[in-house]
């Protein structure tokens, strides 16, 4: 079955898996199958002799039959390939990012990845698996006490993205590596920040733009890849790395669209907090009337509401369709522009009747989202986005809803399509929405 381009490989993770290391993997990449071991040695390297500081080491290795033709080994040829002394260098420093080596003592975390089967993504399989291995490893040392504090401060992933064929690619196979036009390594940590970012014009230069999109999705993997690593390791790992206990904090969406909970409530996982929606509190009939002239007051109307019902820190959210031609209508009556059904076409068509006459260039408009967070102190932040654009003769599309038919978005990545006619992926890249979470998430990130 085809992956979708912004599609993980199916992901296995088998921990403990050799009996001797103090942690250990084996982890699966589609069809790419490597061996992560974590070993603990009572020893630096001479540069950090009494220093108080320990050391992580990686060595990175692939079995003669792991690719299709048979490889030499590194004891046959009497040395480490440049390529597998790069990888395991790679793994190293991707992993003492995450270590605060005071907390760990005078001691080596020796790491070693064994490749026995190769179908791309190997440094990245590698790292993923030599997390798991490392915290594994670690926690013995905390529960034996030999050390007083768990020393791994941040979870480290790692993923590759590239062009194939002009598209942007999640986690490539070796067919997709090799044909790829772009191809990128890419290094994060669970707070959403690069560790390492490797990327190569294979066949052609990239631009700023392709980049920037290459990034994003690669942070998207990254965080599904965080997630099964937090679920192999388990709650009591897991809270020991992100330095808490408990989610103390507990924030309530308020909306019932599913797609708008798994938006937000993936940016609240990433910071460790509870988040509920009104169906967890049985409000999703309670109708809140929007009566503000700015999506502004609208969001926080509706905050301000749901966080009185419940005592709880509240997140709500209001956007529209603002026409320049037009004063800045429908705005906030994006919704409701007519009371006719079906409301999507309705509206659509009023628009189309109001801007009849108009030029393109005189038809700018933009969609706007903001997101109001309010505590019950009475504290308030919104947070706002915009994607400006221009609005066609005609609806083309069926992909999205409301005005997306119509809405033809400045972006270059939208390739002069409409909201309708770009795929759910660009969309999330450049939409109003995306930029108003960005916005939230750096809130919740400081």
């Amino acid at each position: 079955m085809q992956r979708a381009n912004d599609e993980l490989r199916n992901i296995k993770i088998i921990k403990n898996y050799t009996k001797y290391a103090e942690g250990s993997v084996l982890i699966e990449f589609g069809e790419t199958k490597v061996i992560c071991t974590a070993s603990i040695e009572d020893k630096v390297p001479p540069f950090l002799k009494n220093t108080g500081t320990g050391w992580i080491s990686a060595e990175y290795s692939m079995l003669p039959r792991s690719t299709k033709q048979r490889k030499l080994r590194d004891s046959t040829r009497g040395k480490v390939d440049g390529r597998s002394h790069e990888i395991q260098r790679l793994i190293g420093r991707s992993l003492r990012n995450a270590v605060d080596f005071k907390k760990l003592g005078e001691r080596t975390i020796w790491i070693d990845c064994d490749v026995i089967q190769a179908d791309g993504g190997t440094r990245t399989t590698s790292i993923n698996g030599s997390f798991i291995a490392l915290a594994l490893a670690t926690k013995k040392l905390y529960d034996r006490k030999i050390i007083s504090e768990f020393p791994i401060n941040s979870f480290v992933s790692a993923i590759s993205v590239g062009i194939v064929k002009d598209e942007n690619v999640l986690d490539l196979c070796y067919e997709q590596d090799s044909n790829a036009q772009v191809d990128m390594n890419i290094v994060m940590n669970d707070k959403g920040e690069f560790i390492e970012v490797q990327g190569t014009g294979e066949q052609s230069p990239f631009s700023r733009d392709r980049l920037n999109n290459l990034l994003d999705l690669a942070t998207k993997g990254n965080e599904k890849i965080i997630a099964t690593q937090k679920e192999i390791l388990g709650k009591e790992i897991t809270e020991l790395i992100l330095g808490e206990t408990e989610k103390d904090i507990e924030i309530m969406i308020a909306t019932g669209n599913e797609h708008k909970l798994d938006e937000i409530g993936k940016i609240l996982d990433r910071y460790n907090i509870n988040h509920k929606s009104l169906l967890d509190y049985n409000l999703e009939n309670v109708e809140v009337e929007e009566n503000g002239e700015t999506f502004e007051e609208n969001a926080l109307i509706k905050a301000r509401e749901f966080s009185k019902r419940t005592g709880k820190i509240c997140i709500a959210d209001d956007s529209g369709l603002m026409v320049d031609a037009l004063n800045g209508k429908p705005g906030v009556m994006s919704k409701r522009f007519t009371n006719e059904e079906p409301r999507d076409l309705k509206n659509n068509e009023k628009l189309l009747k109001s801007l009849m006459g108009l030029t393109l260039d005189q038809r700018t408009a933009k969609f706007v989202s903001v997101i109001a967070l309010v505590y019950p102190d009475g504290k308030e932040y919104v947070f706002r986005g915009e994607c400006t654009g221009k609005i066609g003769f005609t609806m083309v599309g069926s992909n999205g809803f409301g005005y997306d038919p119509l809405f033809l978005p400045d972006d270059n990545l939208a390739r002069s399509k409409t909201f309708a006619q770009i795929s759910q992926e660009v969309k999330n890249l450049i939409s109003h929405r995306a930029k108003s979470l960005e916005k939230l998430e750096e809130f919740l990130k400081n």
